[in-house]
């Protein structure tokens, strides 16, 4: 299975994610969680130009493109020979953001940048996508108050631009209904593994 946490910044996704990890290894599961932009030696190298707070005059179209090289390279080497195996993938950010932030928040279009990230993906959609849904004041707030997170160029866009990007994912869970579930990033913990719990009840017995 092929499972992806989506949300603006601060929403509290690698949190959740660790204990779906722990969690799902204590049941004896074959797992890995990754990331997106990375998740490889050359998606990691591509995530350090793209996320650089000194590369703030990027096009929005050489943001894309380089999300969607690091997308295709995290496909090919890592994501698909995982699933292949019977292994549980996990990623924290997939194509979904790429349509929210560049498609929607930058103003390129939802359409042009799923169709631009087609090549990326081969194919190859999430099973199941959960978006952690916040208000970004409260993110970013979060983000501040956390001295081991780090700030990237992203963190330093103005409130609209993170505005847009919520927006953007709300549209997107009208497209995608079926495979986007939204969660109230705004609750503790414990509520909120809760609710993944709900989402993959199969997954999380023996």
């Amino acid at each position: 299975m092929f499972i992806t946490f989506e949300g603006g910044e601060g929403s509290g996704k690698s949190t959740a994610i660790h204990r779906l990890e722990q969690s799902l290894k204590a049941l004896g599961k074959k797992v890995i969680i990754t990331r997106e932009p990375g998740g490889t030696p050359i998606g990691e190298e591509i995530r350090e130009v793209i996320l650089n707070k000194a590369n703030t005059n990027m096009d929005p179209w050489t943001e894309a493109l380089l999300y969607a090289a690091s997308r295709r390279q995290h496909v090919i080497e890592k994501i698909r020979p995982a699933l292949k195996e019977g292994t549980i993938v996990i990623s924290d950010r997939y194509l979904d953001s790429s349509l929210a932030y560049q498609g929607g928040a930058r103003g390129l279009g939802v359409d042009e940048v799923l169709a631009l990230n087609q090549f990326a993906i081969d194919g190859l959609y999430p099973d199941l996508t959960i978006f952690f849904d916040i208000a970004p004041k409260e993110g970013l707030s979060r983000i501040s108050k956390n001295a081991e997170r780090e700030v990237n160029r992203l963190d330093l866009e103005n409130m609209s631009f993170h505005e847009k990007v919520r927006a953007s994912f709300l549209e997107l869970k009208k497209r995608f209904p079926e495979r986007i579930h939204i969660i109230d990033a705004s609750l503790s913990p414990d509520e909120v593994f809760e609710e993944i719990r709900n989402l993959i009840p199969d997954l999380l017995r023996k």
